[in-house]
């Protein structure tokens, strides 16, 4: 991870509120978890500065990461502008895939046309646990495709999201993370010393924290 990539893409979220701190109230996620962030990178998609760099900074990553990437496949749906944009710098063919089959029409889980051999690398917006951007992974597995790896814009950087992608033997990347991020905010003011330690708290024991 380029540092210097990592802290302007980390200060860009925090400019275009795509990531939200809130230490005292937190956000309730769809897991039950309580958290002190939330994390939509689909924001920075209506700044066209911050859209133009997140493009070039992943498609310059990937191109150094996975050399020998044919295609991109975009995981739906917060993966799916960011893989296009991607895909159009670097001039490669592009799909995206549900993690699970759409439940009406066709009932597709891939959009797009994808040929049997091509190398791919996924895309996706934020890697928190790892588990739906690896269903992904497994069915295009599953189903003959070569996965060379998945590449994202933001990281919570927990353990278990590690644990997972070793286990599925799918090497990831990403622009940005939790402590990059928090650095940020501090020096920018969007959070305070005192609430460093909260902060912490959440990102090594998240499934606990406030849950009392």
């Amino acid at each position: 991870m380029d540092s210097e990539i990592s802290s302007k893409i980390a200060q860009y979220l925090l400019e275009a509120k795509a990531v939200k701190l809130n230490p005292e109230n937190h956000f309730n996620w769809a897991s039950g978890w309580k958290s002190p962030i939330y994390c939509d990178n689909r924001v920075t998609l209506s700044y066209p500065q911050i859209r133009k760099y997140i493009k070039h900074a992943l498609a310059n990553s990937i191109l150094q990461k996975f050399p020998d990437v044919e295609i991109l496949v975009g995981v739906a749906t917060a993966g799916i502008a960011i893989g296009a944009l991607a895909a159009d710098e670097l001039n490669l063919p592009y799909a995206y895939a549900r993690p699970k089959p759409k439940e009406h029409g066709l009932k597709n889980q891939i959009e797009g046309k994808i040929e049997l051999g091509q190398k791919i690398v996924v895309i996706e917006d934020l890697i928190s646990t790892g588990g739906s951007s690896l269903k992904v992974v497994d069915y295009l597995r599953e189903n003959g495709h070569t996965v060379l790896g998945m590449a994202a814009i933001f990281t919570y950087g927990f353990e278990i999201a590690d644990e997972k992608f070793n286990e599925a033997n799918c090497p990831y990347f990403t622009l940005s993370n939790y402590s990059v991020l928090i650095d940020e905010a501090l020096k920018a003011g969007f959070v305070n010393e005192a609430q460093l330690s909260s902060l912490s708290d959440w990102r090594n024991n998240p499934s606990a924290w406030k849950q009392s």
